[in-house]
């Protein structure tokens, strides 16, 4: 068998063996624990693979690995039942508590879909749906699931509005229709017409307005007067007006009647208002149900069922949520991949379009990583379950643009401040229409100084000025998911379209990430190339940087056998150290060496130069204190990435190369890509610093990265942006992820937010514009010149159309061309 599994059968052993430490260097006091996790994986695989074809093994609890009870060494009984285990370690745990591996934890669901919030205002939120005591929108579910019924809601008030047209509709034209056609109703059926008009309209104010006014009273508790407490007072006024002038008309003076000494009421104009808001209310909410389309069909892609292979080789399909971590699962051609895993077996193309906006199929082999909500297309796959849960990609990404959906953009700051005085504003505008239209207005004053009043507090408008930023960001959050590009929050989307100078690391962000052994030099002759990396790998087996790996796979298909290390350690300067076959070892770069005061002559100075302007990182090997070998590790440009660099330099970006690799090898990869501007042998504090010296100049700096070592560099930066695929302590630094990782997305991204940026302009400047212009008609202004008012049902219709029209416009963001 390979020395994998030696190493697996021994590292109970191993774990229990007092590290040691070699001179001048630090102990790892993880890399034994974790050499021995990673090789006891690969046995995970192997042991499964042969389990498939022998009905009689059982599955260790602890690691989920498939035993054969005959050879097993170690077991335990509980409950009467005997459990068998691979190695002394995943007994001992076992033994420790049986009930965390028999009863294992249920994987966190993806969605939790109780908590509701308000578009407007996201702060406020609750259990259960409701109305937003702020603006008095219906809140919407923070996390919507694929279980709700969205039509629900849309087909209930669509039924009330027409309930409330065919209401309307009778009472619009018994009191307009001697207006506008000229009819009039011989008694006594004026009379009846005049109490069917009341009764009507009675019904439409109370029982189709009686949302507006509960939300209006609300308003006024946590003093937060918004659009429907204009509508409240507006339609309160007018019908409360009307009441007493049709039952009292006796009590009002001159200064109220018409021509024909009546006092007119306007029980049409409150019915009409009502149906007119909500209509405006219908239209808007399936807009908004647009908007959360992206979010819904991201929720769409992940499959209701898996297929797991049990112990036995017995394949059941099972709900998504009884995957756990350590399954063996099969995905047949056509099918989706259920969660985030491993392939164990099988060969295959995957479309990831959905989740990176790439249109080409990746093939699959042995040991790729697969990620849940992707499509297998013609081949038939064994994966181990690696994600399960909330931890997957896909519910990464939900989470996201449901953050990012919720999140408050910098531009919403102007709606905002405008918002705290809009409502009392317009209620002084209203009053000081009133006082004016009654002292100086024609007969009756006071008639028009009501129709003045009214037609004011229903057309401002501050639900327009609300939506114009967050139904914008809405937009934009779920257009960029769809095209591989998740956004933190709204000032990420916003603040991209500044940005001015774009860091980039190298490896994994310019290239792929993956590198491989090019070459090993031998510098003293009493080495042979075999030996050298045959020790180099033994240094590298703990670790689990990309330059490790890459030497690993190259000792493995050289054929060249690793040896065991007896002590490792990290080494001050940037290497590793240890003892293997009785041999002090060092490895890592130029500066390693000099610390440790190896010799480094001019020879090998001149060979590795060389390497490294091939575009080659190269690591010295010092043995027993003196130089004995280079090892050339080259990291392959990504396919697309010269396209990108193209791209952003066209779009106007300063690019630059920060890499904490050598100069001559960073210039080297630069060359290739046409990068200008090259900071390298850059520590990640220097990177930081880096960020930080163009900030101070007055740049607006964005850094891309996928490691550790970046994420000082992405918190420090303006606009953070995490490649893929990287590590999660790059993600979370970061405000932008690209998800394939490559950077043909930041240019998609940046496209994106300079659209949406523009979008919310104009979202806001229709806003203001028509309530500047707005209430001073509805106030009438113009009369003196033109000699026109503007009605109150003109009012309510254009009040409606407004916010309306705010959402259709953020719509037009899901037409954007991005590439």
């Amino acid at each position: 068998m390979s020395t994998e599994k030696h190493a697996c059968c021994s590292s109970a052993s191993r774990d229990e063996a007092a590290p040691t430490t070699v001179a001048g260097t630090t102990p790892s006091p993880h890399g034994d624990e974790h050499h021995a996790h990673h090789h006891h994986g690969h046995d995970h695989h192997a042991l499964h693979d042969h389990a498939m074809h022998h009905a009689n093994t059982v599955k260790d609890p602890v690691c989920g690995m498939t035993v054969d009870p005959a050879k097993a060494k170690f077991q335990a009984d509980h409950d009467g039942q005997t459990y068998y285990f691979c190695a002394a370690r995943c007994h001992d745990k076992f033994v420790a508590d049986p009930q965390k591996y028999l009863q294992p934890a249920e994987p966190e669901p993806v969605i939790p879909g109780a908590i509701y919030t308000c578009p407007m205002h996201p702060e406020i939120q609750q259990v259960g749906p409701g109305h937003c005591p702020k603006c008095g929108m219906a809140l919407e579910p923070m996390m919507p699931t694929l279980d709700e019924d969205d039509g629900h809601e849309v087909t209930q008030m669509s039924r009330r509005f027409w309930t409330l047209v065919a209401l309307t509709l009778p009472v619009f034209l018994l009191a307009m229709g001697p207006h506008l056609f000229g009819w009039h109703l011989p008694s006594p059926w004026g009379e009846v017409a005049a109490w069917t008009e009341m009764a009507l309209s009675t019904v439409v104010v109370l029982w189709g307005g009686a949302s507006f006014f509960k939300r209006g009273w609300q308003s006024l508790k946590p003093w937060s007067p918004n659009m429907y407490t204009l509508i409240a007072l507006g339609t309160g006024v007018a019908w409360i007006y009307s009441m007493v002038a049709f039952f009292l008309p006796g009590m009002f003076p001159e200064a109220f009647r018409n021509a024909h000494g009546r006092v007119d009421v306007y029980f049409e104009s409150a019915a009409v208002i009502v149906t007119l808001v909500m209509l405006g209310d219908f239209l808007e909410l399936r807009a908004r149900r647009r908007t959360g389309a992206a979010l819904k069909a991201l929720l769409g892609l992940a499959p209701k069922t898996a297929r797991r292979v049990e112990a036995h080789g017995e394949e059941v399909d099972v709900s998504l949520d009884e995957v756990h971590e350590g399954d063996v699962l099969r995905v047949r051609p056509g099918e989706k991949v259920p969660v985030d895993g491993i392939v164990l077996e099988g060969r295959s193309h995957v479309d990831e379009s959905m989740l990176t906006g790439e249109p080409l199929p990746v093939e699959k082999l042995k040991g790729d990583t697969v990620t849940g909500g992707t499509v297998n297309q013609d081949g038939a796959l064994m994966m181990r379950a690696e994600k399960v849960g909330a931890q997957t990609m896909l519910a990464q990404i939900v989470n996201l643009v449901a953050q990012a959906q919720r999140s408050k953009a910098p531009l919403q700051r102007v709606a905002d401040r405008v918002a705290a005085w809009f409502v009392p504003a317009v209620v002084a505008a209203s009053v000081l229409a009133f006082m004016a239209w009654a002292v100086i207005g024609p007969e009756p004053r006071m008639a028009h100084a009501l129709i003045a009043l009214v037609s004011v507090l229903i057309i401002a408008c501050p639900c327009a000025l609300g939506l114009a930023t967050p139904i914008s960001i809405m937009v934009a959050s779920g257009r960029g998911a769809r095209h591989g590009v998740l956004f933190k929050d709204a000032g990420a989307i916003e603040g991209l379209r500044d940005v001015d100078t774009l860091l980039v690391d190298k490896t994994g962000t310019l290239t792929e990430g993956k590198p491989s052994l090019r070459d090993v030099v031998v510098l003293d002759a009493v080495y042979t190339q075999a030996e050298l990396l045959a020790w180099a790998a033994a240094l590298e087996k703990p670790s689990e940087h990309p330059l490790a790996r890459a030497i690993l796979a190259g000792a493995k298909e050289r054929d060249v056998r690793v040896p065991d290390i007896a002590e490792f350690g990290t080494l001050t300067g940037g290497g590793v150290g240890g003892r293997v076959e009785g041999r002090g070892l060092a490895l890592g770069n130029l500066r390693l060496m000099e610390s440790l005061h190896v010799t480094v002559n001019d020879a090998a100075a001149a060979q590795a130069d060389e390497l490294r302007k091939n575009g080659s990182t190269v690591m010295f090997l010092a043995v027993d204190g003196k130089l004995a070998g280079l090892m050339a590790v080259a990291d392959r440009i990504k396919e697309t990435t010269p396209r990108a660099i193209e791209a952003l330099h066209r779009a106007g970006l300063r690019v630059v190369m920060v890499t904490g690799d050598n100069a001559v090898t960073a210039a080297a990869v630069a060359r290739t890509l046409g990068i200008d501007e090259v900071r390298a042998d850059v520590s990640p504090a220097d990177k930081a610093a880096v960020v930080n010296e163009l900030r101070a100049a007055g740049h607006r700096v964005a850094m891309a990265g996928d490691g550790i070592n970046d994420a000082p560099a992405l918190a420090a930066a303006d606009i953070g942006i995490a490649m893929g695929g990287g590590t999660d302590v790059a993600m979370e630094s970061a405000q932008v992820t690209l998800v394939k990782g490559e950077l043909t997305a930041l240019v998609r991204a940046r496209t994106l937010s300079r659209a949406t940026v523009g979008n919310i302009r104009q979202n806001l400047f229709f806003a203001f514009i028509y309530n500047a212009l707005g209430v001073p008609l509805a106030a009438g202004v113009l009369y003196p010149v033109l000699g026109i008012t503007l009605s109150p049902m003109i009012a309510a219709l254009a009040m409606s159309l407004s916010s309306v029209s705010v959402v259709t416009n953020a719509l037009r963001l899901n037409r954007v061309p991005l590439d």
